[in-house]
């Protein structure tokens, strides 16, 4: 490879590695990318080989700094480090970055406060109903402070929330009905892309940034399971402990434990997300790698099963909905997999394990469409049926794009961007299914 090539292939792996990090914009690395070659053609006008100034230029990049050290730690050998990882005690403090700890622990203590007065203060079928609207607005707040947005821009994010929380709390629902746990189950859904909304600062229209999203949201959902396994280890040693000494901690268990920590534990591991960003995305693929598989065999042994059985039209409710958790989970790991794969890297075999994994749930799915109109031809429209059927075709569109862009990747037609693109232009017609879902669907069937 001559000197040209090599320099234009380090900038290139520079610039795919910079445009990842979650607060700086393509513009930004544009104008960054602008001052680093200004910087290495000024050095190799000094006499350096192109390398050796691509090095320095990158080391004099103090705006950048943090990134250019986490990049040489996973991509460079001792004179890389030497001439870029500088002592972290040496940045400034700059910005809000000594404080976060601080806003973030405030802010899990506010969510602790609104879960319990919602445990004081609601009956239980409110408190379900809201669970969504004692912890999400507080990770919106956060997220809108770390990205610096404008004051309006972050007062327009209440918006939704107050919407939802009227059509919960404002609809006449009928107790323990369907429409009810319908509402209760889309809210957090169409909640959650408000938050992707403060998450990205309000760019949601980048196509980077919302695959950015969905790159957090299985990072955080990692976080999240490791603090609740941790957690719960936690307490049962100490109820252990305690037990053995015959003293009784129940009452504080359950008086101060349960309304703070786990919304403690969703602000803190967004929290912990942003902080330790590095270390999951060296997790995330090992994490892909090793379910891919396991859930095409999942899905594989479940359509066999079905259509051994020959019974598949006559399938129970509970069944379906079982199918349903599946297909989604599909989805989640789907979404985790493109989120964690290198964009610039050719078909592999796992990309084939990809479309294998897409193929296997659009069967599945299939077989559950034609179970669910088969029921709605017997028994005619339930509020669960319409809810079930819809999300069933959301998702059937979305899993065709899927392997059509996922097929056409490996056969070369596009680059792996056009995989990217069909997910995150999709992402806001699950915002918009779990709006009808909430604030249509109930009244539609009576509110029962």
């Amino acid at each position: 490879m001559d000197a040209d090539a090599q320099l234009e292939s380090q900038i290139a792996r520079w610039r795919g590695y910079v445009s990842g990090h979650r607060v700086i914009s393509p513009l930004d690395v544009d104008e960054m990318e602008g001052h680093l070659r200004d910087q290495v053609e000024d050095l190799s006008a000094a006499g350096l080989t192109s390398s050796e100034a691509f090095l320095v230029a990158v080391g004099r990049m103090g705006s950048v700094d943090e990134i250019s050290r986490e990049f040489a730690r996973e991509h460079s050998d001792r004179l890389w480090k030497q001439l870029v990882l500088v002592p972290a005690g040496t940045e400034s403090a700059s910005g809000r970055h000594p404080r976060e700890l601080g806003v973030v622990i405030a802010l899990a203590a506010c969510a602790g406060v609104a879960v319990k007065a919602g445990l004081e203060w609601l009956p239980e079928q409110a408190l379900v109903r809201n669970a969504s609207l004692f912890v999400l607005p507080f990770l919106v707040a956060y997220f809108a402070w770390k990205r610096d947005m404008p004051v309006r821009a972050a007062a327009a994010l209440a918006i939704p929330f107050l919407l939802t929380a009227s059509a919960l709390n404002l609809f006449p629902f009928v107790g323990a009905g369907s429409t009810e746990i319908i509402a209760a189950i889309h809210a957090p859904i169409l909640l959650w892309l408000v938050v992707g909304v403060a998450y990205v600062g309000g760019e949601w229209r980048s196509q980077r940034r919302r695959m950015d999203f969905v790159r957090f949201t299985g990072e955080w959902v990692v976080y999240l399971t490791l603090l609740a396994l941790g957690g719960a280890v936690l307490v049962g040693l100490t109820l252990g402990a305690f037990g053995a000494l015959g003293v009784d901690v129940e009452w504080f268990l359950e008086q101060w434990v349960v309304p703070f920590a786990p919304p403690g534990a969703m602000i803190a591991a967004a929290w912990l997300v942003e902080a330790k960003q590095e270390v999951i995305e060296n997790i995330a693929p090992v994490l892909t790698r090793v379910f891919t598989p396991l859930t095409v065999a999942m899905l594989l042994a479940l359509f066999v099963a079905s259509v051994a059985s020959r019974s598949i039209l006559g399938v129970d409710r509970e069944l379906l909905i079982l199918m349903d958790l599946i297909l989604v989970l599909v989805l989640g790991l789907l979404l985790y997999s493109i989120s964690a794969r290198d964009p610039h890297a050719p078909p592999d075999v796992f990309d084939t394990l990809q479309v294998v994994l897409v193929a296997a749930a659009l069967a599945v799915d299939a077989l559950m469409l034609a179970a669910m109109l088969t029921r709605i031809a017997e028994f005619g429209f339930t509020a669960n049926k319409v809810t079930a059927l819809g999300l069933n075709l959301v998702l059937l569109v979305n899993l065709v794009g899927a392997g059509w862009f996922g097929v056409r990747f490996l056969r070369r037609r596009c680059g792996f961007d056009a995989v990217e693109r069909w997910q995150t232009r999709y992402l806001p017609v699950y915002g918009v299914w779990a709006a009808v879902a909430v604030v249509v669907i109930p009244p539609l069937f009576g509110f029962g």
